[in-house]
């Protein structure tokens, strides 16, 4: 939903509707002339949520929309500008004591867009407790990592636990960050690993519009190119930014046609465009199809593990005596990561064991909620990198997802035992699974283990 502006622009822009009305209450207008319009939306104008009148017409609209239609919540566009009283953003504005007392809004999913273009507009990690975000530290830090950025460990730690940093002292759950690499606006995630800077020249403004904060890397070629290891690369990218998001705390937002690798030729900006560039496509490449079904084992695969969505934010310590953390944090040597290392910029690689032993919440029978133990291994280096497998309590350790494989999860098992090493190549991710209980020794499992089998594959770089 969009209450922050209206198609009537600045001081030159047509009279549609509540210019004609009663211009001077429903837009906020510049103090000291009143005849320019503040303008915290880039659209030209906003829409003065201070009137009392104006508050009670974006009330009714949401009210109708839960009780008439039926809708489960919203997502506020440039949710700030509804936010500001004088002029700043204001946690206590009028905007939000309404919503949160209203029996009927209330109770629905608030989702905000936590910027606007205005003085201090950028409130990721402010919003009040009943709202969620889309969180734009989150797209920021996961395409600067996979992108091979340096100094990002400890910000990809964050955002991979659901960024307690940004809103677990207020109070709130995982659940108020909602994860993304793209959305609407900017590069679909197919241009974000072939491009390495915008094309809007289609839409006309010599190439001006759109973001050049983008965060983007073309894997070695400029756009459309028939070179198969760049491709095979770019594939990768977004097998690894895929299964980040997923694999994420907090609530991933997939953008449409990013789960077959959907192109904008590199457009930025394509709001304007209604042709081929913005279009969906329903036929689809071996190649996209692969993807489209990576991306729906992905989902299955997170429905199927609360460990990836945790209802909590991680303790981070030894859960009731028992010696088991809920979560480590781990380097190359299969050790947790000390302050030091959290803090080396060129450190492009990191280990996350989560336990499914210690969640919080019970299941539709009253029974608590039980995983499996997981172990995530990212490396964004250009060269492979050597992890040791942690000892915990099991068997082995069972590989569920490699990115170097073009379909993503792992057809043929593969095992590594307890303390070994495993090699995660250059711009890849492993997902293990801790097997137990312990098995016959005589059993085929048994034999697959101490052989510590795993398949050499060309990777071509």
């Amino acid at each position: 939903v969009v209450y922050n502006h209206t198609a009537e622009g600045n001081h030159l822009g047509p009279t549609l509707s509540f210019k004609g009305i009663d211009n001077a209450s429903y837009y906020r207008l510049v103090k000291d002339d009143r005849r320019y319009y503040m303008d915290y939306t880039g659209t030209g104008n906003t829409l003065n949520l201070v009137h009392p009148r104006v508050l009670q017409l974006v009330m009714d609209s949401l009210r109708y929309w839960v009780t008439e239609m039926h809708v489960d919540g919203f997502r506020f566009d440039l949710a700030p500008a509804l936010a500001r009283e004088l002029h700043e953003v204001s946690k206590l504005s009028a905007f939000f004591d309404v919503i949160h007392q209203d029996p009927v809004i209330s109770q629905v999913k608030l989702i905000a867009e936590p910027w606007d273009v205005g003085e201090g507009g950028y409130q990721v990690g402010n919003f009040p407790v009943l709202w969620s975000e889309w969180n734009g530290k989150y797209r920021d830090s996961l395409r600067r990592y996979w992108k091979g950025d340096e100094g990002l460990i400890k910000k990809l730690g964050n955002r991979l636990s659901g960024s307690p940093d940004l809103y677990e002292s207020s109070g709130k759950r995982p659940y108020a960050s909602i994860n993304f690499l793209t959305s609407h606006d900017g590069f679909s995630l197919h241009d974000l690993v072939s491009y390495n800077d915008k094309h809007n020249e289609a839409n006309r403004e010599d190439n001006k519009d759109g973001d050049n904060n983008n965060n983007c890397w073309n894997c070695g070629a400029e756009g459309t190119t028939d070179d198969e290891l760049v491709l095979r690369l770019r594939r990768r990218q977004m097998r690894n930014m895929l299964t980040s998001l997923f694999l994420s705390q907090g609530v991933p937002m997939l953008s449409a046609g990013d789960e077959y690798g959907r192109t904008q030729r590199g457009n930025n900006n394509a709001y304007c465009q209604d042709s081929e560039i913005s279009w969906l496509r329903w036929d689809r490449s071996e190649d996209e199809e692969r993807q489209t079904d990576f991306v729906k084992k992905l989902i299955q695969f997170r429905n199927e593990h609360p460990v990836f969505h945790r209802e909590k934010f991680f303790q981070g310590r030894e859960i009731r005596g028992s010696g088991v953390k809920d979560i480590m944090w781990l380097n190359g040597n299969g050790e947790e990561m000390t302050d030091d290392e959290w803090n080396t910029r060129f450190i492009r690689c990191l280990g996350v064991f989560y336990s499914g032993e210690f969640l919080e919440g019970k299941d539709a029978k009253g029974a608590p909620i039980r995983d499996d133990n997981f172990l995530l291994l990212l490396n964004a280096h250009h060269e492979p990198v050597n992890f040791t497998l942690p000892k915990p309590k099991g068997t082995s350790w069972e590989v569920v997802i490699d990115t170097i494989d073009e379909a993503g999860f792992v057809l043929q098992p593969e095992y590594f035992e307890l303390g070994s090493s495993i090699e995660v190549e250059p711009r890849a991710l492993l997902l293990l699974k801790l097997v137990s209980p312990e098995p016959h020794p005589d059993d085929e499992l048994s034999q697959m283990v101490k052989k510590t089998i795993r398949k050499n594959r060309n990777v071509g770089e």
